[in-house]
């Protein structure tokens, strides 16, 4: 019988190649980790993972009440935020969200929105890689008038980058699939002007490129087999943390010369993760998923007790949640456990306000935030200070769903220009409501965050945050 060469192939890859498929699958099977090694992994995946967790979530978790319902799909609320979301650790209680969850892969997608009436407005989009980017923003000058924004990358297939006519602005994203998010603050004490911002809050709309067009939505493709999300980043990097990196890395843009992006790359490869790989089981390396909860769990819980202490959070305050290019790993992985998708900078800081004789704040104890009339944060827009638990960063419940002081949710200066702030079991003798945060008595951990939105940054440089007072 006559053999082809390609049939000498077959027979060479029947005989030989199954045997070497096996060995390379026992060699990345028997992959040993040391301890270092891991948590590199850990701390280059940490970004990863809680974006991947953040933005599915909230385009696909029923249990989600800030959920979408899916992407391509555009939910405004018209409530500020309370002791029931769980989604996101340290949520906004200051401004009304509007969210898009964008899907980049198939074609452009645009936002349409409506003109503010607001001192603050922005919008913020990241995908998986969690670089923050603000296309548009009051600070910049936009949201007087009505806008449109158009967002793809460099997968979008069919699209380059090219002008539409009556889109006003047009984004290149990292990531294929992106959380949009508007912040807009509602000037809840002014109702005439409420009513305006809240009306404009519903007119939010989100179009994919030929239904802008067109009228019409294309055709599409099959939708994308997503890995199941945790509902904590350490399920995944117990559960499925390979699986996950894989479909992460496929549909984010890499840059081998970023050495965030770098790292990433190198630690998984010899893991069998490369991007454009499709995920299999069988081909890459069997890792051991309750050692990497166990290190992912240690790696967040040293982060969280470094947010108490200043000189740790001085260190990176200024340079989180920036654009591609601008981050360092350090600061990342602070904004990843601690809080995801933030803004940067110029739209708005987050200094804790720490207790006055160092030890952690504990509800076990009331204190006071006293701050003087030439002490007041530098925001030029609005501040705030709010109230969390540690060990969520949740809102602590309470029957008054009070859990920040500002113009917002509320606060009455002192007659001299100062405000004391309480935070307390009770409410104080002659403490107006407006400044009291509660808190049920119990052991455990609370933080105060503070927020200067569109903050004077050369006044920044300067001040200093208040401290928390135990009152005896």
């Amino acid at each position: 019988m006559k053999i082809r060469k390609n049939h000498l192939v077959a027979l060479f890859i029947m005989l030989f190649g199954v045997t070497g498929c096996m060995q390379e699958a026992e060699e990345q099977q028997a992959i040993d980790l040391s301890d270092a090694q891991v948590e590199d992994i850990v701390r280059s995946s940490y970004q990863y993972v809680a974006m991947y967790n953040v933005n599915n979530k909230f385009a696909m978790d029923p249990a989600n009440p800030l959920s979408t319902g899916g992407w391509n799909r555009v939910r405004a609320n018209t409530a500020l935020a309370d002791h029931t979301l769980k989604a996101i650790a340290r949520p906004n209680n200051d401004t009304l969200y509007i969210g898009a969850m964008l899907d980049l892969h198939e074609e452009p997608v645009i936002l349409e929105a409506p003109a503010f009436d607001s001192k603050y407005v922005s919008l913020m989009v990241t995908g998986y890689d969690h670089y923050v980017n603000i296309p548009m923003s009051t600070r910049l000058g936009d949201f007087s008038e009505p806008s449109r924004i158009l967002f793809y990358t460099e997968r979008t297939p069919g699209y380059a980058g090219e002008a539409v006519a009556g889109v006003d602005k047009i984004a290149e994203m990292s990531g294929d699939f992106v959380s949009a998010v508007y912040r807009v603050m509602p000037h809840a004490n002014e109702p005439e002007r409420l009513q305006r911002n809240l009306d404009a809050i519903q007119n939010v709309k989100v179009m994919t490129l030929s239904e802008f067009q067109s009228g019409t939505p294309a055709e599409t493709g099959d939708t994308p087999e997503f890995p199941t999300f945790g509902q904590t980043d350490f399920d995944v990097f117990e559960n499925n943390l390979l699986e996950v990196m894989q479909f992460v890395f496929n549909h984010t843009t890499f840059d081998a010369d970023d050495e965030i992006d770098r790292k990433a790359l190198d630690a998984y490869e010899p893991l069998g993760v490369v991007p454009g790989r499709e995920f299999d089981a069988n081909k890459v390396a069997v890792i051991d998923g309750a050692r990497f909860r166990e290190v992912a769990e240690q790696v967040a819980s040293k982060k969280l007790a470094g947010m108490g202490d200043p000189e740790f959070t001085a260190s990176f305050i200024n340079d989180l949640f920036q654009p591609k290019g601008e981050m360092a790993s350090l600061p990342m992985l602070a904004q990843s456990i601690v809080g995801p998708i933030g803004v940067p900078r110029a739209e708005a800081l987050y200094p804790p306000i720490t207790s006055a004789d160092g030890t952690p704040l504990n509800a076990m104890n009331d204190y006071v935030i006293r701050i003087a009339p030439d002490e007041m944060p530098p925001a030029t827009a609005f501040w705030s200070a709010t109230l969390y638990d540690t060990e969520n960063g949740f809102f602590l419940p309470n029957d008054r769903k009070k859990y920040s002081v500002g113009e917002n949710a509320g606060m009455q200066l002192d007659a001299d220009g100062g405000i004391a702030i309480y935070l307390a079991a009770e409410q104080p003798e002659g403490v107006p409501e407006e400044n009291w945060l509660p808190m049920s008595r119990g052991d455990y951990g609370v933080d105060v965050i503070m927020r200067l939105y569109a903050p004077d940054l050369e006044r920044f440089e300067t001040w200093t945050a208040p401290k928390a007072e135990r009152i005896e």
